[in-house]
């Protein structure tokens, strides 16, 4: 990598610390049932205004970037990729945004987030 494209360490650290703060907050309001935090529901049309939460949609642009940023350092967030995991969930195998919220809130209280969870047992 050239040098001149390294971010200043301190840069990254605030923007990693901006991720988090805004992360908790979001999962705070999610478990307490808001919707979308997750994912986008412009898939339902007018039925999604509901679900519109500017602030999810913005942690959600600001999980990637760092996820771009930090790649390009050599470097990982094991809380921005565990996130964006989540947000890349569909289908059967999804529990609902409120319980994933709460498991995610809950494996960040432990220090667990960046660890493999058990062979065969989801962590929520």
């Amino acid at each position: 990598m050239d040098p001149r494209d390294e971010m200043d360490p301190l840069q990254l650290e605030m923007l990693a610390q901006a991720f988090c703060g805004q992360l908790m907050a979001c999962l705070d309001e999610c478990a307490r049932g808001r919707k979308g935090l997750f994912s986008e529901y412009e898939h339902l049309g007018s039925e999604a205004e509901e679900f519109f939460w500017p602030e999810a949609a913005r942690l959600r642009e600001l999980a990637l970037a760092l996820q771009g940023i930090m790649a390009q350092q050599e470097e990982r967030n094991a809380l921005c990729d565990e996130f964006l995991d989540l947000c890349s969930m569909h289908g059967e195998s999804h529990p609902g945004e409120r319980k994933l919220a709460r498991s995610l809130l809950e494996r960040i209280e432990r220090g667990e987030v960046g660890a493999q969870p058990d062979a065969g047992k989801l962590p929520w």
